[in-house]
């Protein structure tokens, strides 16, 4: 039963990240930074809000291609900047809310659940060897008194290392009531979601820190942070998927993307990279392969195989070299050196190096359909659209550009021609 709501905070320009993207849209993983504060926040809550502003609709539209149960407002930026003004207006469903920041990818809802404390604000902390950078929070019997930022510490207060970590629950009641009260008396002239604790202290309302893991907590503000980020990101995806019985060699070099499924003992070799909505079943990915969205069963790929979109293999062999695209193949060996797009192959047939099916033909994609135990001759192009029946050969050097009848042979080849002699012909005429 959800006990809170979550507002997420998404509206800043993110000028450091050097990029015309909002900061939020920048991906780890495959998915967009603001992606998993929301996929999290939803364990949590029925009720999450999205406060957005910098490229508001560019932020919106991105987002509800995985989202339709949030809500999403803009802020008045104009005459209410700042993460305090950033939650004005909102009205919470539930008797808590909770804070979060959309550049804080590596957020884990176990960790979020920790903030179900009795208390009035619920402040994140990190307990850190040194706070250099950041505001610190100055806590006294187990309460939090004072937070300060650095820039306004004194000496007894900048060897604190106790650190705000930027996350806030609140409880409702009194957020409601004290927004109203902030002011932007600064030189940023900003109105600060922090001045909210001190208002709680002035009001001794009861303040607890909650000591959070400084990994999840982390922000995002610039490309090098953004890949540090995902660094930490993908070792939790593969070490999730090793434990679940998943063979990877050097994991540190393979690349997997949310929302990739990989599925009994399959192997994974270094170099690969498993894109969108990938589904991998007890098959062998080798190295430096890539397959994007599209489903690998009972198979092996690789070395240097390309699986596109939309591709599904099972119990078929894809050698090196071998680029599938929309390709639904059973029981079928590609060894090398072949483009198979748009077409359906079926048991039992091998396919020639070197092997095309030219799917395009300028205007339109157009399908070729290859039946049972049918033998491709290398070197051999197939002229869409055109449909193989079974047990038929091909012979090597076709280009196939009709229909071919159960069991026929079909060989378009030139008839060979040899003239005696003509190497030295050629060569000493020209000099």
């Amino acid at each position: 039963m959800f006990n809170k709501s979550i507002i997420v905070l998404a509206a800043g320009a993110g000028t450091r990240m050097k990029s015309d993207t909002p900061k939020v849209l920048h991906k780890i993983s495959g998915k967009p930074m603001l992606y998993y504060s929301i996929k999290e926040a939803l364990k949590l809550s029925d009720d999450i809000t999205v406060v957005l502003f910098h490229q508001a609709q560019r932020v919106q539209a991105e987002m509800e291609k995985y989202f339709s149960n949030i809500n999403f407002v803009i802020q008045d930026h104009l005459n209410y900047p700042g993460t305090g003004g950033a939650v004005m207006g909102i009205t919470p469903k539930y008797e808590k809310v909770l804070v979060l920041n959309g550049d804080m990818p590596l957020i884990q809802s176990s960790e979020l659940e920790k903030f179900d404390v009795n208390a009035t604000i619920v402040m994140s902390v990190l307990e850190l060897n040194s706070a250099d950078g950041y505001g610190r929070v100055i806590i006294e019997n187990g309460n939090v008194k004072k937070i300060v930022e650095q820039k306004d510490a004194n000496t007894t207060e900048l060897a604190v290392t106790t650190a705000n970590a930027g996350i806030y629950q609140f409880e409702t009641k009194f957020l409601l009531e004290n927004l109203p009260k902030l002011n932007n008396n600064n030189a940023q002239k900003e109105y600060y979601i922090t001045d909210l604790v001190e208002m709680a202290i002035n009001q001794n309302k009861v303040l607890k820190p909650l000591a959070v893991n400084e990994e999840n907590f982390k922000g995002v503000n610039s490309k090098v942070e953004l890949a540090d980020a995902e660094v930490i990101h993908q070792n939790r995806i593969k070490k999730e998927f090793m434990k679940a019985g998943v063979i990877m060699r050097l994991p540190d070099t393979i690349y997997i993307e949310e929302g990739v499924q990989i599925e009994g003992e399959s192997i994974i070799e270094n170099g690969v990279s498993l894109l969108g909505n990938s589904k991998i079943i007890n098959s062998h990915i080798k190295t430096n392969s890539v397959v994007e969205d599209s489903i690998v069963k009972d198979s092996d790929v690789g070395p240097m195989a390309r699986i596109r979109p939309l591709s599904e293999l099972n119990k078929t062999h894809i050698g090196n070299f071998v680029e599938t695209k929309k390709a639904i193949l059973n029981g079928v060996k590609a060894g090398h050196l072949s483009y198979l797009g748009d077409c359906s192959i079926d048991e039992g047939t091998n396919i020639g190096c070197g092997t095309i099916t030219c799917n395009y033909d300028g205007v339109n994609k157009h399908q070729t359909i290859i039946g049972k135990n049918v033998f491709v001759g290398s070197d051999t192009q197939f002229v869409a659209p055109v449909n193989i029946e079974d047990d038929v050969l091909i012979g090597a050097g076709s280009t196939v550009t009709g229909n071919v009848k159960k069991g026929e042979l079909y060989l378009t080849r030139a008839k060979a021609k040899t003239i005696a002699g003509y190497f030295y012909k050629h060569f000493l005429s020209k000099k």
